[in-house]
């Protein structure tokens, strides 16, 4: 069975529930980016949980669907990116992810300001 998007999307998601992520935002990038359909960004509370979360994503979606991803960032669990093909999931350590606040770049623009 070859993944639908959303169904890499439904199983990541499942995943990050289970793995007790936190403060998951999904971003739909569908029109807006070539490089995937769905971008996920995430946290976790130490470097350990960050490396278990993006390992367990990575072993649920090759077992599940055959999906290969690649990772970075594994090694220092600080920031891990995991690319799926049709889903981008950046797991990251609270501070990490304040810093970087890679959300903000892709939340839609702030409607403009009415003349007076």
């Amino acid at each position: 069975m070859t993944p639908t998007s959303e169904n890499s999307l439904a199983a990541i998601l499942k995943t990050l529930d289970d793995m007790k992520a936190e403060d998951v935002v999904q971003i739909d990038l569908r029109g807006k980016s070539a490089m995937g359909d769905y971008m996920i960004v995430c946290s976790g509370r130490s470097s350990r949980q960050v490396g278990a979360i993006s390992e367990k994503v990575a072993d649920d979606l090759k077992t599940q669907y055959g999906i290969l991803s690649k990772m970075e960032g594994r090694e220092t669990g600080d920031w891990v990116l995991i690319d799926t093909g049709d889903v981008i999931v950046h797991v990251f350590r609270p501070e990490v992810r304040d810093f970087y606040q890679i959300e903000k770049m892709w939340a839609p623009a702030p409607a403009a300001a009415k003349a007076q």
